[in-house]
């Protein structure tokens, strides 16, 4: 993975999907939608997942780039 691919991944993982789940949050319960609390944890899963894959691809770098 790229430096400029890890980077845009990192900021979604970390500034946008944390802000649009609360937005989509906010807006879903406003129109008293039956399944907001479904959607918000299948985005916080996604969300959850590309940060552990980040991580572990951050941590595999590294591993490989220590002398």
């Amino acid at each position: 993975m790229s430096n400029k691919v890890y980077d845009v991944l990192k900021y979604i993982a970390l500034v946008f999907l944390p802000a649009l789940e609360v937005f989509i949050g906010i807006i879903l319960s406003c129109f008293d939608f039956q399944y907001t609390e479904i959607v918000l944890k299948i985005m916080a899963g996604f969300d959850t997942f590309l940060g552990s894959v980040l991580m572990i691809s951050n941590s595999n770098y590294k591993k490989n780039n220590q002398v």
